[in-house]
Parts: C-alpha cells; structure tokens; sequence
C-alpha cells in the first residue's frame, strides 16, 4: 500500500511491510489492542483436523521484523473461526484472549505460556455445542461478549461468572457473524440474507436492517462503524461487492462497493475513521475506500473507486485494521500473515 509519507513517528522500522511465514495455513487473526503491546497478533491455524494451533507474533522493532514466542504458541483443537484480544488499551485486566470453534475459550496470556481460563458450552443440555462461527467482545462492557453459531442462535456471555446472560434465537438459519454497536446494542448476519439489529432491553424483537436481493443469499460478514454507529457494512456469499447500510434508512444500501474482481471475504472500518474502510478478497486485493466522497444523492449501483490498493499475490481471507496503530493494517493468505502500513 502507499504510505502517508507526512506521518512522522516511530513506530516500526522504515520497511512499510512485514512478513510472518507460519508453518500451516492461516485463517483467524487480529491485533491486540494493549498499549504495552502494541505490535502483537494471535494467528490461527487452518487444518481440517484435531491438530491446530495459535501463535502469537509480534514485531521486532529494531530489526523490523514479526516473528512467533514458542512459548505462547497453544493448541487449538478445530480451527478457530475468530480470535480476539479483550479490549482493554490500559492493560488493567489479565492478558486474555478469546477463541471460538466448537466451543468458546477465554485463554489468559502469561510472560511464557497461555493458559485456559474457560471453557463455555451454551448448550445446557449436551456437552457437545453446535460450531460457533464467530463472535465480538464488547469494548465498552469487556466483561460481556457475543458468540454467533449454525443452530440459529446468538448467546451473550459474562466471562466474568462464566455464565450465559441471554441466549435467544436470532435468526431462521444458521447466524454467521455478530457485531456490537453499543453497549447493549449488537446486530447479526445468517444464511437467511438479513442483517438484524437486536437490543438487550428488549429482547423479544429485532430490526430487519437489510436483505439480500435473493434470499437464497446468504450474508457471511458484517462490520459495524465504531466511529459512526449509524453505519455498518456486510458481505454476501460468493460476491465482489460489499454492501454498505446506514440504519436510519433500513432495506435500501447507500453504497456498493464494486471494484473487487472476485468474492470478498473480509471487511473491516477504519478505528480511527468513520469515513474509511477496507476490504480483501479471492482476487489477492486489499483496497481501502474513503466513503465521505460519496455524495448523498449519489446512485449506489455506481460505486466508488477505492483510495489505496495492495495485492498480495494470492487470495487474502482475513484482514484487521489496528486499533492501536491506525497506520497498520494486517492480512492473511496462505501460511502469510502480513502487516502493511497504509
């Protein structure tokens, strides 16, 4: 990508690309979100199999380069479908770490080892749990976090206790992604084409935002706008579009992004930008679109033109925008995990 070359600081090395190799491919990653560590990542592994792992890398600043600790390296039965830091900047809680597959696990992150803190099974009634395909943890209440999962369900969970504190079916089919806009407000996307807004003061009802064109259409991932909770973006299985909403006006998008030439697969809003987004997909891009050129009246079946691009050389299938260092966005791809300055 092209770098801001106003930007004076010192974070990282002159290099505006960093490159880890793992030994197998890799799916689930994101940033931590600690000030005291601020180039660090968690990668998961990608293995049809019992046999998986998670890594922690970080940057080596001085000879500007990631590299993994053996040390904090864990097994991971299933591949995990998301992975995430507790949203905690001043580092006043423990060091934790969520994963979610076929269960979700709370790990607690030591100076040379990782630890599970939790095991949680929203299945009252089995030990087994349907496969939870993603979840969010809640910045502005870290103690609640949501997991999404294929039987319809949407379960809210204070780690704290270790307890469920609302479960409640979500959707007609299976429920692929969810994502807080609040602190009792969260929204999801399934396979039955609806982005849905529910509110945990009534939990009885939820808000259809958005349905596909078809609704055989599944929707796989959704994004919502920290800096403008008004807006919020999804993906549809096997597009190159992305779809983008404002909540005042349900149904009907106010952009489609359209200059992917294969289908997205990751999206994520800029955390220090209510105007900037950035998408990756099958055709190796990861492009960043500046949204506040769109004017109001504009068509959204014209689309936008993306602001920066990168390809990666091969299909990206993860992305996260650092919170911490907004300069920083990182990708995945093959056994690749790559961080870009953008």
């Amino acid at each position: 990508m092209i770098a801001n070359d106003d930007k004076k600081d010192n974070q990282a090395s002159k290099a505006e690309i960093h490159t880890y190799q793992s030994a197998h491919l890799v799916y689930a990653m994101n940033w931590s979100v600690r000030r005291d560590k601020r180039f660090r990542l968690a990668v998961g592994s990608f293995k049809e199999e019992m046999n998986n792992c998670v890594e922690l890398i970080s940057l080596d600043e001085e000879r500007g380069a990631l590299k993994s600790n053996p040390g904090l390296t864990f097994k991971h039965d299933y591949p995990a479908t998301k992975l995430m830091f507790i949203p905690d900047k001043e580092g006043s809680r423990p060091d934790l770490l969520a994963t979610t597959g076929e269960f979700l696990r709370i790990w607690q992150i030591h100076d040379d080892n990782v630890t599970l803190q939790r095991l949680l099974n929203n299945n009252k009634q089995s030990e087994f749990c349907a496969p939870l395909t993603s979840f969010d943890w809640n910045e502005a209440d870290p103690k609640r976090l949501g997991t999404s999962s294929i039987d319809t369900t949407c379960t809210i969970w204070d780690i704290e206790r270790g307890e469920v504190d609302t479960q409640l079916i979500a959707h007609d089919k299976e429920v692929y992604d969810i994502a807080w806009g609040g602190h009792g407000v969260f929204a999801t996307v399934s396979a039955d084409g609806s982005v849905r807004v529910f509110d945990l003061r009534d939990k009885e009802h939820s808000t259809i935002i958005y349905e596909s064109p078809s609704p055989e259409t599944p929707l796989l991932r959704l994004s919502w706008n920290k800096q403008d909770p008004r807006y919020m973006a999804t993906l549809l299985l096997n597009s190159s579009k992305v779809v983008i909403l404002d909540i005042r006006y349900p149904t009907l998008p106010i952009a489609e992004l359209q200059r992917h030439q294969a289908p997205v697969n990751s999206l994520s809003w800029a955390p220090h930008s209510s105007a900037h987004i950035c998408t990756a997909g099958d055709d190796c891009q990861a492009l960043i679109w500046d949204m506040s050129t769109m004017a109001s009246s504009q068509d959204p079946s014209l689309g936008l033109d993306p602001i920066l691009a990168y390809n990666a050389g091969q299909e990206i299938n993860q992305l996260q925008w650092s919170e911490l260092q907004p300069d920083w966005v990182a990708i995945c791809y093959g056994s690749s995990t790559q961080i870009l300055r953008v």
